[in-house]
């Protein structure tokens, strides 16, 4: 009996760990010290010492059930985007530069192609928003999870001067919403999405009109990642007074954050067209608009505050980094919450 006889194949670690190591180095920055394969990432703070008082700022998620998608439709290239994506857009939010990020993969066999695939995406995300993946785990589950599945977290470490930290504590009534574009589902609702639709590979194949693609490839888009378009606002010259990134939960519980207790947040629905993907999500699934803005991200991935006479500033900063921006709503008085109207 040895360890491969239990389940457990090093030799596979090894050479995902070979194969992936041409998309690790194209996320490398100046600070990253060493290469992969160390018992940990190590990575300078010299670049950080003019600030006046930096604040590290961390975020850690995953990508949820999404990853049944990647089994069902057997593409693994993108997963890692949502991964990274789901922590920095997190970091971004307080306004913070993320610096560098780690992955963990659980499975149940190493498959090193696959692995490598995945890593791939992550590498992807972090060039994307400018983080060095500066190391992550494997981990073999067999007996614990099937051979052919997988999940996939991580964390991401920013940083911030104190005196520009996001905090929302300043948005007053008369402020306006800026909405950023989300690019599908992103990474939450997927246990509703899996319900409402047929998780076949038959189906998800299937291409539809109003989607102009097939359901899979619409559903497992990747997040979108905001990092760069939040430091064009900033190097625009405007103070973000609050921002909030719509992930699980929508509207009604991520707008909220970053307000004061005595501002409600005043969303006009019809200031935007929805995507496709939610009416269909809606119309199929029979879901109740509530539950809809309380779910997904509804084509909001990101809503900032700023000052009324910062708002043109604002979205051309946001179109210049690729991305597309609008006047959501208002902020008025109130209690803390969110009107959809």
């Amino acid at each position: 009996m040895d360890y491969k006889n239990a389940g457990v194949d090093i030799e596979a670690g090894y050479k995902s760990v070979e194969l992936m190591k041409q998309y690790v180095k194209e996320t490398m920055r100046p600070e990253v010290l060493g290469g992969l394969g160390g018992f940990s990432g190590a990575f300078s703070l010299g670049a950080i010492k003019n600030m006046e008082d930096p604040v590290l700022l961390s975020g850690t998620d995953g990508c949820g059930t999404k990853v049944k998608l990647a089994f069902i439709m057997d593409k693994h290239d993108t997963i890692g985007i949502d991964a990274v994506a789901m922590c920095v857009n997190d970091v971004a939010c307080a306004g913070g530069e993320p610096l560098f990020f780690l992955d963990y993969i659980a499975c149940g066999k190493n498959y090193p192609e696959k692995i490598a695939t995945i890593v791939k995406g992550v590498a992807e995300g972090c060039k994307q928003s400018d983080c060095a993946l500066i190391g992550g785990e494997t981990a073999e589950h067999p007996g614990l999870m099937p051979e052919d599945e997988y999940d996939l977290a991580g964390f991401s470490v920013g940083v911030v001067d104190r005196k520009d930290i996001i905090t929302g504590q300043n948005i007053k009534a008369g402020d306006v919403l800026i909405g950023i574009a989300s690019s599908g589902v992103h990474s939450n609702g997927f246990s509703l999405v899996r319900k409402v639709f047929t998780m076949s590979e038959q189906n998800l194949s299937r291409y539809c009109d109003e989607l102009g693609r097939t359901l899979g490839e619409a559903l497992i888009e990747p997040t979108r990642i905001y990092v760069k378009a939040l430091k064009s606002v900033k190097n625009a010259g405007v103070v973000v007074k609050g921002c909030s990134h719509i992930t699980g939960g929508g509207f009604y519980e991520n707008i909220p954050r970053m307000l004061p207790d005595t501002i409600t947040a005043k969303v006009v629905k019809n200031s935007y067209e929805v995507p496709a993907i939610f009416n269909m999500l809606q119309k199929t699934g029979n879901i109740e608009e509530q539950m809809m803005y309380n779910t997904f991200n509804m084509g909001v991935g990101m809503v900032l505050a700023v000052d009324s006479a910062d708002v043109d500033k604002t979205i051309a900063a946001i179109a210049a980094a690729g991305d597309k921006a609008w006047v959501l709503g208002e902020a008025v008085s109130g209690d803390k919450g969110v009107i959809l109207c």
